[in-house]
């Protein structure tokens, strides 16, 4: 996997790209990257904005005639699919919060991803458990870079450091990796059923900001039926234990047996985690939790849910307080920065022997809400989402034999997606080959019309002429069009499709793959420029 990283991030160190724009307004740069110098454009010049305009105009136009150039190149290689991203398997949550994106930034992500050079579409899909970016790309090898190079900008991190934890699949392995992750199968927690709601907010997310691209869309809403049919047709979800759940259980594991259920609870945060740890505190037998939140709204909805347990508001103004009076604090909001710092837990007075002299610390958030130094007091224990392995392996083994059945659906879906993405590949053609058509019809038919004589023809006569050409050309290119229909539900006829599709293309000259790419190339240079 690694290799994939290192050649997909070091091979187009040569690589040509189009210009970005000036960090000025009032001073463009030129295709070769450097400022306008000696009598071409000052700052403070009379006509500053229409010589703006005209550089980057010009700075356009050879951008785009250098990538035309290459587009031989390009047409090698499809547009990609490609994940790259980190999760609980390949990176420490030290790591993970540092290129966590909040769920309101999604759709800023998307917009500075589909700006990159060689990123067509893309979505971010950011839990405690995971960083995953998943792109369709121009091109491979430099679409992976410029997302390595955005990740390690935007978290600080170097783009080596990065590397050695980064996961990148492309083609059928990163749409099968979404479909598992989707179905909870690539869960710290296998099974688990929040990430299939996190997934279909990516898509709710892409709806409401017009960010997803017609492929990254698909794939995902393809993904929650797999995730759906995972959970329906197989066990895997009976008996699973989410990250709320292993949370509660990991607390009373290490409090002492005879008082885990007598012990202060304390939660910060009542957004849909926190509430399912309050769900999992009642279903081990605990009678009364302390819930801190900024408004009291949300605790009053919860309380008015679940009748089993008492549960006692505080305003965010008194956490500290709460925290006080707590045994295990229970953490679980957005917080950019932690809640508890070293000095924060040494002001806090000591809990009794009874309950272990020891107040326990379990942070479910990512960004973590508590800092990893609170652990040096000697009174505070910390536990983060890494450290539920120890709950989570206890019943692993029995739904990782429930997964073997799941592949079974994921496969199925895998193929549908599949057929799909290539049954588009005739719509450019039948476009094409419309157009080339109508071009010879529009060209013989003002050919008759002139020999005719335009005086001699009524509107009724020209009009029927007209008629009379497009029903001949309808009639000749409904065979074919016919041919290049298809929904790819069958893989024979698709291929069959296929065939007849480069066979069209040879016949017609119509060299629709390069016109492609040039089209793509086009739209992403004046999308720079504008």
């Amino acid at each position: 996997m690694m290799a994939s990283t290192t050649s997909a991030t070091t091979a187009a160190a040569a690589a040509t790209t189009k210009p970005r724009g000036s960090s000025s307004a009032l001073c463009p740069r030129v295709a070769g990257g450097g400022r306008r110098r000696s009598g071409v454009v000052r700052c403070d010049a009379v006509g500053v904005e229409a010589q703006a305009q005209a550089v980057a105009k010009a700075a356009s136009v050879a951008a785009l005639e250098q990538f035309k150039i290459s587009a031989d190149r390009y047409m090698k290689e499809r547009s990609t699919i490609a994940v790259i991203g980190l999760s609980v398997h390949t990176a420490p949550v030290e790591m993970r919060e540092k290129v966590a994106v909040a769920e309101e930034l999604w759709p800023r992500a998307i917009q500075e991803l589909t700006s990159l050079n060689h990123i067509e579409e893309a979505a971010v899909l950011s839990t405690c458990n995971r960083m995953e970016i998943y792109v369709v790309a121009l091109s491979w090898n430099r679409g992976i870079r410029e997302v390595v190079d955005w990740m390690s900008k935007k978290s600080g991190i170097p783009a080596s450091e990065l590397r050695e934890h980064l996961f990148i699949l492309r083609s059928s392995d990163a749409t099968r990796h979404l479909f598992e992750v989707s179905a909870g199968l690539d869960s710290l927690v296998l099974g688990e059923g929040q990430i299939l709601a996190q997934v279909k907010q990516v898509v709710r997310s892409g709806q409401n900001s017009g960010g997803l691209g017609k492929n990254i869309d698909r794939m995902f809403k393809d993904a929650i039926t797999a995730g759906k049919r995972v959970r329906c047709e197989t066990n895997i979800s009976s008996g699973a234990v989410s990250v709320s759940s292993a949370a509660v259980e990991l607390a009373l594991m290490k409090l002492p047996k005879s008082e885990a259920l007598s012990a202060r609870m304390l939660l910060i945060g009542a957004g849909k985690m926190g509430k399912l740890v309050i769900k999992h505190l009642i279903a081990k037998g605990c009678k009364k939790v302390v819930v801190v939140n900024r408004s009291v709204e949300r605790v009053d909805a919860i309380r008015g849910e679940m009748k089993d347990i008492e549960i006692v508001y505080r305003p965010l103004s008194e956490m500290y307080e709460a925290a006080a009076e707590a045994d295990v604090v229970f953490t679980s909001t957005a917080s950019e920065t932690p809640l508890f710092t070293k000095e924060h837990a040494e002001a806090l007075p000591p809990v009794s022997d009874t309950m272990g002299g020891v107040r326990l610390f379990v942070d479910i958030s990512v960004p973590r809400n508590v800092s990893a130094c609170v652990s040096e007091v000697g009174a505070a224990r910390v536990y983060n989402v890494d450290d539920l392995k120890e709950v989570v392996e206890a019943n692993k083994e029995d739904r990782l034999r429930k997964a073997m059945e799941a592949q079974t659906i994921i496969t199925e879906e895998l193929k549908r997606f599949e057929a799909w993405r290539d049954s588009l590949e005739t719509v450019p053609t039948i476009k094409k080959l419309r157009s080339y058509a109508d071009r010879i019809r529009a060209s013989e038919l003002e050919k008759c019309l002139q020999k005719a004589g335009e005086d001699t023809l009524t509107k009724k006569m020209r009009r029927a002429i007209e008629e009379l050409s497009t029903g001949i050309v309808n009639k000749l290119l409904h065979g074919p069009l016919q041919h290049l229909r298809c929904d790819g539900s069958d893989s024979r006829t698709l291929d069959e499709t296929l065939e007849n599709m480069h066979a069209l293309n040879r016949m017609f000259s119509l060299d629709t793959e390069k016109a492609i790419i040039e089209q793509k190339i086009k739209a992403k240079v004046e999308k720079t420029q504008n």
